[in-house]
């Protein structure tokens, strides 16, 4: 049964990877095209900005690895300093700003990982806010006389309609 759920999350995952890949072909495709009008473009955002911002939080999180002693030595040839580490313990446990110290001067944590984090959350919130208004004017504009017209900009496209 735990294999079923590994095998699910893990094509989640995949599937998550795959529509940010081709997001980020149809982002600035849309911002070409003005498909940026319409909410699928902020919802290509909102799903990009939430899985960049996830990636760099995972690529921080997991900094240190398995001993971070071991890797503050070997991979990053830096000393380790357990007095360090033991009087600032809470700064490596916390979720944001994330901070994993050799010793008080090398951060294994990548500069770029805070600030990524921050951007993705700025773009996560200001798309949630424009898909808001998206779907409050779809319901206040719902069966107003020219609606549809006015969201294509004033061009009616419908030879059904035109007069």
């Amino acid at each position: 049964m735990e294999a079923i759920g590994v095998l699910a999350v893990t094509g989640l995952l995949v599937a998550w990877l795959l529509w940010s890949l081709w997001n980020l072909y149809r982002i600035p495709v849309g911002l070409r095209d003005g498909s940026w009008q319409r909410p699928l473009w902020w919802a290509r955002l909102w799903s990009l900005a939430l899985f960049v911002g996830c990636v760099a939080w995972v690529r921080g999180a997991l900094s240190g690895g398995f001993d971070v002693g071991e890797t503050c030595a070997y991979a990053h040839q830096q000393r380790y300093d357990s007095a360090y580490r033991a009087a600032h313990v809470e700064e490596s446990r916390r979720l944001f700003p994330l901070h994993n110290k050799c010793n008080g001067a090398y951060d294994l944590v990548p500069a770029w990982v805070n600030p990524t984090i921050l951007n993705c959350a700025a773009f996560v919130l200001l798309a949630t806010a424009v898909l808001l208004w998206f779907g409050v004017r779809c319901f206040t504009d719902r069966g107003a006389p020219g609606s549809a017209v006015r969201r294509l900009g004033g061009v009616d496209l419908s030879p059904v309609t035109r007069r």
